[in-house]
């Protein structure tokens, strides 16, 4: 079939292929043999002429693409092509292609193949690495230290913000090192009451205390030949952190309620999100301790510190998502992908993760749209400060923007508590935190 044919037939496919490109992006129609049926406007404008109906994908691309198609189709994959050779002068020089199977029962009715062009500064080549993804040099760097750490049986302490990865480093650590057949255990060392924390990572015997009806080994003694990932570990109390200190020293534990030590050999990665030297400073910390726990630093940067890897981690989890099954979203709508790219995302991965997840829920087709995105992403500034009758407080003004000094004003009041100052404001936290990042300007 010929766009450039006379008569009912094109002039359908004609409308068939502008309303297919609007919802997805420059798009073509080839058979069960790879041949080019027709293309779209955008698709033609794209590949400046390299292709036309009746010639094959291999004629533009690569050799062999039929095959790595059908292996992507059956994947459900994006099929990176080569650099287009002899392309007209302007032509991009690396295309990404996503493919949608037009089969009808047992007949094959060939694919509509999606274009879409790979910006020059992507980042480089992706890498996924136990668990964590990343396309971005400096992440890149990070694995090869993390593989030169896990190769030492010296203790870690890996350093980032909640959901940028701290416990899937654990993970890398004790699969990469001597210890991977041995068992690996983790605890939030700030989800437990002081008294409850020191019975599981030191144990208990029988009748410690109240409730305590047999002996309980604890998390030292169950990760015996292996490693015990301490999440959280600047929570811990101060007394804690002084017996956790004389593990580390002897290689022992005493169990709660009893007298004897017995002897573990255990590799400890520690991870936090607080500055442990500000800690130390300010008293909330054992300098020994940290001395102890941080012989290999490691620091995972924020999201917003990775901005080549937002809107492809977002399409990697929309991937997923697809994969069960219900709507299929092909593309971002490009006021999405700015919201996406201009977000602060204080919860990381984790967060994005859940948005995307969020996202392919609430709404229909195959574009995700910006109305999509939860309420956090439209929130208006809408809401000020003015002075209460008291003089001492300050109540939201309807109608005014929050102005910087208004958010200085509620910090003030509450005392430095951000969640009680967004609501003093009538605004959410990470609006409050969107402000003051703005507001601040670049950092030197």
């Amino acid at each position: 079939m010929n766009l450039g044919g006379e008569g009912p037939p094109a002039e359908a496919l004609r409308q068939s292929l502008r309303a297919l490109e609007s919802l997805a992006g420059p798009t073509l129609l080839i058979d069960a043999q790879t041949r080019v049926l027709a293309l779209g406007a955008q698709a033609s404008a794209l590949l400046k002429g390299r292709l036309k109906p009746g010639q094959r994908l291999a004629e533009a691309f690569e050799a062999g693409l039929a095959e790595k198609l059908r292996t992507a189709l059956r994947a459900h994959e994006e099929l990176p092509l080569a650099s287009l050779e002899a392309a007209s002068p302007g032509a991009p020089s690396a295309l990404r292609l996503r493919a949608t199977d037009l089969t009808e029962g047992n007949r094959s009715g060939g694919w509509a193949i999606h274009l879409a062009v790979v910006p020059e500064d992507s980042g480089g080549p992706e890498e996924l690495f136990h668990g964590l993804w990343t396309q971005e040099p400096h992440m890149r760097r990070l694995f090869r230290t993390i593989e030169r750490a896990a190769r030492s049986g010296a203790s870690v302490l890996v350093r980032g913000e909640s959901g940028t990865g701290k416990e899937l480093t654990a993970h890398a650590l004790h699969t990469l090192s001597s210890r991977a057949k041995g068992p690996f255990r983790a605890i939030n060392c700030a989800a437990l009451s002081p008294s409850l924390l020191e019975s599981e990572l030191f144990g208990h015997v029988r009748g410690a205390f109240t409730g305590a009806v047999r002996d309980s080994p604890g998390h030292f003694r169950l990760a015996g030949g292996g490693t015990l990932f301490l999440d959280e570990v600047a929570e811990m109390p101060l007394e804690l952190q002084a017996k956790l200190l004389r593990v580390l020293e002897t290689h022992s534990v005493i169990p709660v309620g009893g007298r004897e030590s017995i002897s573990v050999d255990v590799r400890i990665v520690a991870a936090t999100h607080r500055a442990l030297r500000r800690e130390v400073e300010q008293g909330r910390f054992r300098a020994d301790l940290m001395y102890r726990l941080r012989v290999v630093p490691l620091f995972l940067p924020s999201l917003r510190e990775r901005p080549g890897d937002i809107l492809p981690l977002a399409g990697r989890f929309l991937k997923d998502l697809n994969a069960r099954g219900g709507r299929q979203v092909l593309r971002f709508a490009a006021p999405a992908r700015r919201l996406l790219q201009e977000y602060p995302w204080p919860g990381n991965v984790r967060e994005l993760r859940n948005v995307m997840e969020y996202a392919h829920v609430m709404g229909e087709g195959p574009v995700l749209s910006e109305a999509e995105l939860p309420p956090e992403f439209h929130e208006p500034l809408s809401v000020g400060l003015k002075p209460s009758n008291a003089g001492d407080t300050h109540r939201p003004a309807i109608g005014a923007p929050v102005s910087l000094d208004d958010i200085r004003r509620a910090l003030a009041q509450t005392q430095g508590n951000r969640a009680k100052a967004a609501a003093l404001l009538g605004i959410s936290r990470i609006t409050l935190w969107r402000r003051l990042r703005q507001d601040a300007g670049p950092r030197g």
